[in-house]
């Protein structure tokens, strides 16, 4: 069966369900014809996979409605449902998360199911050689970073803003003591797995200029399954999330590993004193091993200085950043070189008329972000949507490659769903997208495709993700946490040094009634005050 000829019969009814009444209101206050059937149909696997589809329950059952009874009697025969009066009722209590019914009714309907990922497998590197230079304010900042991890409390926080090669930095810094110490185990903790994998492709360059021995590398995030606590010498990269559920099922592994460790790598370092992961690394510091964050806010919000405080009391207040003689902020060099864009900030005002009740304020500060059902109105005020729409229409005159960071999940999916309608070639990325059409989506955004491409998502861009190319960012979510802000506008800097360009425009929604930024320069010096 082919699934988009499916797709055709699927009435006015059923199409206007699966793609909701908010972008078939808007779609209708734009253009009347855009929310036309056929249209409609067009946009649906534009934005959605069948696999994203049918693994709805209900709109799986929409499907299952317009097969024709033929089509009916050959699906109910595969799967061993008693073809009566109660097919169509029977076939759609089954679950299909089992594999057995679920690659029938996949390919019963033309649907290719994805296939599995292997389990990660412990790799080594061997037969290194030695070139991996640093520039002069990297090498100066290493030199003071090497200096703090051996001294007092053996702790640093190194402070250096996107696109100065922080993370190239801190890998000289692992290189180095790994060749001084043998055997010896470092650790390198990340919160996704796209900064693992970055991480690990970053060593691994890395040690090939600069190692002196074989040395083996751990894959500990994901699907990994690998005995950590076996290493005696090497680099385990590890995702966070993944160590916490070690330590909770098995508490003696990390007093194997906190003997052997000698250096713990924290990238985001402002994660450091959340309770889940501040308790491993409380754990595997107990042996006395040395602590290096890593940093382009080196705070946790902009606002309230007491969490602040206690990320600069637990790195003991030692931290390094970046001095570049002659600019009084690093950010200005950076610009002035070519690695970081010249920044535009343009906010889009609009005025919604919500007013913030005492109880969302107090949410508002213990989370940093305001209450769901607040996010959830803005997410469908139609009216902000209709501007954020005309705003991307005109940004694509101009740009290339434009990521957009939407308030919800939904949000992000109606965007790209009205783009789409309209003729931009826009798409959405959310933590229900399937996983190949993430990967080939991410590459088309990364490819030298001339065409314009607008990017939607929702929680999965921030940190992790690294196309040069994009040279403008739209920020339609509402944040109070400045160091998320930095990370969503740090998508869209990079430099023509760094393989980007030479200006970026950073588009604020500015919601005139709720807290928020509207620019980024002073994000680098906003939390000097608490670490001196």
């Amino acid at each position: 069966m082919d699934f988009q000829k499916l797709i055709t019969r699927l009435d006015e009814e059923f199409v206007q369900t699966i793609v909701g009444k908010d972008v078939l209101s808007i779609l209708n206050i734009l253009d009347p014809n855009l929310s036309r059937l056929q249209k409609l149909q067009e946009v649906l696997l534009t934005i959605y996979s069948p696999l994203e589809l049918i693994q709805d329950k209900d709109i799986r059952n929409l499907f299952i409605d317009v097969l024709k009874v033929e089509e009916i009697k050959d699906l109910s025969n595969k799967l061993g449902v008693n073809f009566d009066d109660n097919v169509y009722s029977n076939l759609k209590k089954i679950n299909y998360n089992k594999d057995y019914e679920k690659s029938i009714l996949y390919e019963f309907l033309g649907i290719n199911l994805p296939e599995k990922e292997k389990p990660l497998e412990l790799e080594y590197k061997e037969n290194i050689s030695c070139n991996y230079p640093l520039f002069l304010h990297q090498r100066e900042a290493l030199t003071e970073v090497s200096t703090k991890l051996y001294t007092d409390n053996r702790k640093v926080l190194l402070h250096m803003p996107t696109g100065s090669g922080k993370t190239r930095t801190a890998m000289n810094a692992v290189c180095n003591h790994l060749r001084y110490s043998e055997p010896t185990l470092v650790i390198w903790f990340a919160n996704t797995e796209e900064l693992c994998g970055q991480a690990y492709e970053e060593f691994s360059k890395a040690w090939k200029y600069l190692g002196n021995r074989e040395l083996k590398t751990v894959k500990f995030w994901g699907a990994s399954k690998e005995n950590i606590s076996e290493v005696r010498d090497g680099v385990i990269i590890a995702g966070l999330a993944k160590t916490y559920e070690l330590l909770k099922s098995d508490l003696s592994i990390f007093s194997k590993l906190a003997t052997r460790l000698t250096l713990i790598v924290m990238d985001e370092a402002h994660m450091s004193i959340a309770p889940t992961y501040k308790s491993i690394l409380e754990i595997l510091t107990s042996s006395n091993s040395s602590l290096l964050g890593l940093s382009a806010t080196p705070g946790r919000t902009w606002n309230d200085p007491t969490a602040d405080i206690e990320l600069a009391d637990f790195f003991d207040r030692r931290k390094v950043t970046l001095k570049i003689e002659g600019f009084s902020n690093p950010v200005e060099y950076l610009i002035d070189r070519g690695y970081l864009a010249k920044i535009l900030n343009r906010p889009l005002l609009y005025s919604s008329g919500l007013k913030l009740t005492p109880k969302d304020i107090d949410y508002l500060k213990d989370y940093l972000q305001l209450p769901e059902d607040i996010l959830q109105r803005i997410s469908e005020d139609k009216q902000r949507n209709i501007r954020i729409i005309q705003e991307i229409e005109n940004l694509i005159e101009r740009h290339k490659r434009i990521i957009l960071f939407a308030i919800n999940v939904e949000h992000s999916n109606l965007l790209a769903t009205i783009l789409q309608a309209r003729s931009v070639n826009a798409f959405s990325i959310t933590s229900k997208t399937d996983p190949a059409q993430r990967k080939e989506l991410i590459k088309l955004f990364k490819s030298d495709d001339s065409q314009s491409l607008v990017l939607c998502n929702y929680g999965i861009l921030t940190t992790g993700f690294d196309a040069p190319k994009t040279s403008c960012a739209v920020i339609a979510r509402p944040t109070d946490s400045l160091v998320l802000y930095s990370q969503m506008v740090g998508r869209a800097i990079r430099g023509t040094n760094a393989g980007g360009n030479s200006e970026a425009e950073i588009v604020t929604v500015i919601d005139t009634a709720l807290p928020g930024f509207d620019k980024i320069e002073s994000a680098f010096f906003n939390w000097e005050d608490v670490w001196n």
